[in-house]
């Protein structure tokens, strides 16, 4: 594809687009049930998730290793499973684990991936970007976890992406090699590059997200900015109260639990409730030690749902039951292997 066909062929509308997807094994289980979202250019959206809950098996469908069993997915206006050959050059993927001949060197392995693709960056190029080129002589199986997963990014870039799917990118790297990668994504992102992140990290989607979406048990249960899926959890207000004061005198509006002189206050007002604190504090000459008041953090926010909408594996609505209403459990029916969703 050259140049002139990327832009006759360039997307208006979302670079990324699921609707009411589902992905249903051999056997029957379902690891996605009838999911809808999409991605703008130039976005950055993470698609987290509990274990389990169908996040590898929908980037899969995106990535156009699969066609889903209902709904459609478009990735630059196209179908990435049926129309492969319109998508793969215009995309980049960053898999878990990269399976590298461990006996070449990280150029030799650049190179090699860069003569599979179609108008491929140079290899020192690749390697600057993700900070491997002093560990260009180097073979792919001296690398430590952290530099194969960098190895792992340049091959992702070698094609200069519109679409970039990064599925855990910084697994096994340090805290300066995750900040380093973290600055290269916002790049890439701030230059038009559309991504498409998995983590578990909270921190990362948090650091690095536009907005994102978190699935359970193979539904997104909650989409939108960091900001809108926190507003949707209480804030905390935590301080000691002198040993004098009982937590008894707090006004009751604040609805307070307490632990000794431990004071815990969630609320999904937080700065009137704050300022309701503050007052009653002033007015009865009471200090308030260590005091800390916060709205809820992504982490906050997945744990809720992880607690709130956890049901036992035998009760997940995917399973797929035989006739004496046992789980049938996730395996498929040609080979019995578990399936990962």
């Amino acid at each position: 594809m050259t140049s002139d066909d990327i832009l006759s062929d360039r997307v208006d509308g979302p670079v990324i687009e699921a609707n009411e997807v589902r992905r249903r094994y051999a056997g029957g289980f379902e690891a996605v049930s009838g999911i809808s979202f999409s991605v703008a250019r130039g976005e950055l959206f993470a698609l987290l998730g509990t274990n389990g809950a169908g996040k590898t098996s929908t980037v899969e469908l995106l990535e156009g290793l699969a066609p889903p069993t209902d709904g459609t997915v478009r990735v630059l206006g196209h179908d990435p499973y049926r129309e492969r050959a319109a998508v793969r050059p215009r995309t980049g993927v960053m898999l878990q684990e990269g399976g590298f001949p461990s006996d070449l060197t990280v150029m030799e392995t650049v190179r090699m991936w860069s003569a599979c693709t179609t108008g491929a960056r140079p290899a020192g190029e690749a390697l600057e970007m993700v900070g491997l080129t002093h560990r260009a002589g180097v073979r792919v199986k001296q690398l430590s976890g952290g530099e194969k997963r960098r190895l792992d990014l340049a091959l992702a870039l070698t094609s200069r992406p519109e679409v970039l799917f990064l599925d855990e990118p910084t697994t096994g790297l340090d805290a300066e090699g995750r900040q380093e990668t973290w600055e290269l994504v916002r790049a890439l992102r701030d230059n038009g590059t559309t991504v498409l992140l998995t983590t578990h990290y909270l921190e990362e989607a948090e650091a690095l997200a536009d907005r994102l979406a978190i699935m359970h048990q193979g539904r997104i249960v909650t989409t939108g900015t960091i900001a809108e899926v926190t507003a949707r959890q209480p804030a905390r207000i935590r301080f000691v109260l002198p040993e004098a004061v009982p937590a008894s005198r707090l006004p009751l509006s604040l609805r307070a639990a307490a632990e000794g002189s431990r004071v815990e206050i969630r609320t999904p007002a937080l700065q009137e409730s704050l300022h309701e604190l503050l007052e009653w504090a002033r007015e009865s000459g009471v200090r308030l030690h260590g005091l800390d008041a916060r709205s809820a953090s992504l982490e906050e926010a997945f744990l809720d749902i992880a607690k709130t909408q956890h049901a036992p594996r035998d009760q997940d609505p995917r399973q797929v039951h035989d006739r004496s209403g046992r789980s049938g459990g996730t395996k498929t029916a040609k080979n019995s292997k578990k399936v990962t969703a």
